[in-house]
Formats: structure tokens, C-alpha cells, sequence
């Protein structure tokens, strides 16, 4: 998937190259530094996705946008959330806020590459994720396996990583945070206080869902989409 790399600070954009060359599935073609350069290369060659810095001189990553007439896929990446509703009014992939964690970069790339192989019928393949994160717990760094995660449950500013057979490992770090890190497909919130190994679950009970004997809340904010996540939406 062809991509450029848009973005007028020389440390952000290097790094931006950097996360990119990292993308077994993108081929970066080109990199600027203003959003009128982008526009030059958009108009000589086909490009699949660009990453667009928003807050450049001149010409704007957002006016870019509104004034291309075939527009590729777009991962916006700035340092301002303000933007975030403008964004995706333009139909963006996704919407990042600097610093950008690699596992966060590396879920929006798999969101555009979905799409990507969505729009052309190319059947979809597992995505590359590590198979493990490290937290620090223990007065250490400590190594988790996603495959051992049953599930994790918030505890204010705390997280309880219940893993398996394995006693709970207890984490400050935020919901939002966690998610970031997890690997698609494999992992899904059913409530404010709990994200579950999809694996796990073994029955959906109106607003319960059971990992075994354990019932867990399910939210009217997650239950449709899980739903149609395993396959029973609007049914």
C-alpha cells in the first residue's frame, strides 16, 4: 500500500518515517514537510494513504483535504484533539494525538489496511502484533502474554489483569491506555470496568456475559456492537 508522510517538524517526521518503514504492508513514496509539496506528489502519482500533520504553514493539513477531489485514505497525526470532529467529518481512517505510541500507530495502519483490502476484495490476514507488552508492576517490568489475559478489570486509577491460572496482576494505568495496546479482534469492552478476552466468553445472557461460572455486567453501550461482533447483530 502506497503512502506518504506528511508533516512540517523534522523530528516528527522522521519518526513518522521510521513508524512507517516499520509497516511490513506500506511502501512510503514520499515525504514532505508542507501540505503543498503532498499536493504536487498526489498530483503526479496514485497514493493509498497519507499520515497529514494538520498545523503547517500555508496551506493547512485540513484544507489539503477539503481540496482534493479524489481523496486517498488519511490518518491524521497532530498534536491538537480540537481538530478531531473536523477530521473525521472528512471520512479519516483515524485521528492520532502526538506522542503516538508505536501499538497505537500500528492500529490505525491495520484499520487502513482493512479497508484497503475491503475496497480492493483482497481477503483479510492476520495483521503483525506482538504476542506480548511489558508493564511495570512488581517493582519491575513485568512481561504479559495477550494470549494469557482472560480479562481486565478497572479499578479507578488501577487495572487487575486476571491471567488465566496465573493471581491477578494489579497495574496503575487507564482503560484507554490498555486498549490501545491490545491487538485487534482479540479483546473487547463489555462495560466501563471491563475488557474481555473474546475467547473467554461462553454464554450472553441479556446484560451478562459469563467467562465459565464468572458472570461479568454487560453495558447497553457495548451490547450491540458485540453482537455484531460474534456474528449475531440484528438478529
Amino acid at each position: 500500500m502506497k503512502c506518504i508522510a506528511v508533516d512540517d517538524e523534522p523530528l516528527a517526521l522522521a519518526l513518522l518515517q521510521d513508524n512507517i518503514r516499520q509497516v511490513p504492508t506500506l511502501e512510503l513514496v514520499a515525504s514532505c514537510s508542507t501540505a503543498m509539496e503532498a499536493l504536487t506528489i498526489l498530483n503526479k502519482q496514485e497514493v493509498d494513504l497519507i499520515f497529514l500533520d494538520i498545523q503547517m504553514p500555508g496551506l493547512t493539513g485540513l484544507q489539503l483535504l477539503q481540496s482534493l477531489s479524489v481523496k486517498p485514505m488519511v490518518i491524521l497525526i497532530t498534536a491538537y484533539e480540537k481538530y478531531a470532529l473536523e477530521g473525521f467529518n472528512l471520512d479519516v481512517i483515524d485521528y492520532l494525538v502526538k506522542p503516538v505510541p508505536f501499538e497505537r500507530f500500528l492500529k490505525a495502519c491495520n484499520k487502513a489496511i482493512d479497508f484497503y483490502r475491503l475496497k480492493k476484495n483482497v481477503p483479510t490476514e492476520s495483521q503483525t502484533w506482538p504476542e506480548y507488552f511489558f508493564v511495570n508492576a512488581e517493582y519491575g517490568l513485568v512481561k504479559i502474554v495477550f494470549s494469557e489475559i482472560r480479562l481486565i478489570e478497572g479499578l479507578k486509577d488501577y487495572l487487575k489483569i486476571h491471567l488465566g491460572e496465573t493471581k491477578p496482576l494489579i497495574i496503575r494505568m487507564s482503560m484507554k491506555s490498555i486498549e490501545e495496546k491490545l491487538p485487534p479482534g482479540k479483546f473487547f469492552r463489555i462495560h466501563k470496568s471491563y475488557i474481555v478476552a473474546l475467547s473467554q466468553i461462553t454464554t450472553i445472557r441479556r446484560n451478562s456475559v459469563y467467562l465459565g461460572d464468572l458472570e461479568l455486567p454487560l453495558s447497553d453501550l457495548y451490547k450491540e456492537d458485540l453482537m455484531h461482533k460474534i456474528g449475531q447483530g440484528n438478529k
